[in-house]
C-alpha cells in the first residue's frame, strides 16, 4: 500500500483481518470469564479479562457442545484459539476452541457443578430413595457385555444364589455416546414388569473412563428409575454422580452382586443354624427318653423278686414300729418316774420322815393347830413317821 494513499475502512479492515489471522492461528490466553452469554444456537459468547484490559471471545456450538463443565462468570480459565476481527465492526475477538479452569480440571469442576445442582434439587436425599428388594427373582444388570464388570456379578450370582435370573443389557460405558446408551437402557428396562433390581455400573478406569457415569442425562434416568437401582462404578475410591442419586451405592460390581443377594444369604445361613439347632436338640431329646427306658426298665422285675423286695419292706415298717413303741414307752416311764418324783415331795410322809408329826384329837380326828382349843384330859393321837401314840393333856 502506498503511503499517503486513502483507503476504505472495508479495505483496511481485511488488511488487519488477514495480519492479525494470519500471525495468531493458535494462542493461550488467561483471564477471568465475564458477561457469558448461551442462546439456543448453542454458541457461548463471553468477555475474557485480566486487571487492566479484555477481549471479547466467541465459542461456536462444535466446540461449546463437548464442554465438561459450564462457563460462569467468574471463573479463572485459560482459553485456547485463534485472535481475528469481526469484520462488521472491527471489534478485534478471540475464537476460542478450548477452555481449562485454572487450578482444576474441567472434569472436576464439571463434577463439582453438576453434584451442586443436583443437591439443591433433593436428588441425593435418603428419603427419596427407594429400598433394594430382599428376594429378588431377576436382576437386570447395565454394562458392557464384554467388560470385567459383568463377568464379576454373574460370578457372584451363580455362586450365592442359584436360580436368581439375570437380565445383561449391554451399552458403551465410556467415550463419545456411552451416557446416552446408559440413560436409555435405564429407560428401557423400567419397561419390563418382572424385573426387581437393576445394577448399573462398569469396572475401574481412570476418571476420563468413569465419566459416562457422571453424566447429567444418566443421573436423571437412574432418578426417574420406578425400579431401585444399585449403582457400581469403578473401585471403591471411585464416586460418581451415579452412586449419589442411586438407591444404593456399591464400591465395586462384586459387591454390588453381594449386595443384592444379601438377605437371600442370611436367611439360608439362619436356616443352617436353626437346622443344627433343631438337630442337636433331636439328639438331646432321644438321649433324654434312652435313659428314661433304660430306668423303667430296671424298676420293671418278675413277680417272686417284687414279692421279695415287699417282704423285705414289711420286715423293715415293722421293725420301725417296734423301735417306734419301745421308745414312746420308755418317754412314758420317763415322764411317770418325774410325776411320782413331784408327787413324793408333796406327800405329809414325807414331812414325817424329817421329824415332824401331825397330831390330832382321839375321838373327832381333828388336826390341832393349836393348843388353845385344848382341855385338861384330852385324849390326843399323835401321828409319827412310822407309828402312832395316844397321849392326854395335862398341862397347856
Amino acid at each position: 500500500m502506498e503511503k499517503n494513499t486513502a483507503v476504505s475502512v472495508t479495505t483496511l479492515i481485511h488488511l488487519l483481518q488477514d495480519l492479525v489471522e494470519d500471525n495468531f492461528v493458535d494462542v493461550l490466553v488467561q483471564g477471568e470469564l465475564s458477561n457469558v452469554s448461551q442462546p439456543a444456537s448453542g454458541h457461548c459468547y463471553f468477555t475474557l479479562k485480566d486487571t487492566k484490559t479484555q477481549i471479547r471471545c466467541a465459542m461456536f456450538r462444535s466446540h461449546a457442545r463437548v464442554l465438561n463443565f459450564k462457563p460462569v462468570d467468574g471463573l479463572a480459565v485459560i482459553c485456547r484459539g485463534r485472535v481475528s476481527i469481526y469484520p462488521q465492526r472491527g471489534d478485534l475477538q478471540l475464537i476460542v476452541e478450548g477452555i481449562e479452569p485454572v487450578g482444576i480440571g474441567s472434569l472436576q469442576l464439571a463434577f463439582d457443578q453438576l453434584k451442586q445442582k443436583l443437591e439443591a434439587e433433593g436428588l441425593f436425599d435418603v428419603k427419596r430413595k427407594q429400598a433394594i428388594p430382599a428376594f429378588p427373582q431377576t436382576i437386570a444388570v447395565v454394562t458392557s457385555a464384554s467388560g470385567a464388570a459383568i463377568q464379576d456379578i454373574l460370578n457372584v450370582l451363580r455362586r450365592r444364589s442359584a436360580g436368581v435370573q439375570i437380565l445383561l443389557r449391554s451399552v458403551r460405558v465410556q467415550g463419545d455416546g456411552a451416557g446416552a446408551e446408559i440413560a436409555s437402557a435405564i429407560i428401557e428396562l423400567n419397561k419390563e414388569p418382572e424385573i426387581d433390581v437393576l445394577i448399573v455400573g462398569r469396572g475401574g478406569g481412570s476418571r476420563e473412563d468413569l465419566w459416562a457415569f457422571n453424566e447429567e442425562i444418566v443421573a436423571r434416568a437412574i432418578v426417574a428409575s420406578k425400579i431401585p437401582v444399585i449403582s457400581a462404578v469403578g473401585h471403591e475410591i471411585d464416586v460418581s454422580i451415579s452412586d449419589l442419586v442411586a438407591d444404593l451405592r456399591a464400591p465395586t460390581p462384586s459387591a454390588a452382586a453381594e449386595l443384592v443377594v444379601q438377605n437371600r444369604l442370611e436367611l439360608e445361613r439362619h436356616l443352617d443354624q436353626l437346622t443344627l439347632r433343631l438337630a442337636a436338640q433331636m439328639r438331646a431329646r432321644l438321649s433324654l427318653f434312652k435313659s428314661h427306658l433304660q430306668g423303667l426298665e430296671k424298676r420293671l422285675k418278675g413277680p417272686v423278686e417284687q414279692l421279695k423286695m415287699q417282704g423285705m419292706q414289711l420286715q423293715q415298717s415293722a421293725l420301725r414300729l417296734e423301735q417306734a413303741i419301745y421308745a414312746v414307752i420308755e418317754q412314758r416311764n420317763l415322764q411317770l418316774a418325774v410325776l411320782v418324783g413331784r408327787l413324793e415331795s408333796l406327800s405329809p410322809l414325807a414331812v414325817l420322815s424329817r421329824g415332824y408329826s401331825i397330831v390330832k384329837l382321839l375321838h373327832t380326828s381333828r388336826i390341832v393347830h393349836s393348843a388353845k382349843g385344848l382341855k385338861d384330859g384330852d385324849l390326843l393321837e399323835i401321828q409319827l413317821a412310822e407309828d402312832k401314840i395316844v397321849a392326854t393333856v395335862t398341862e397347856k
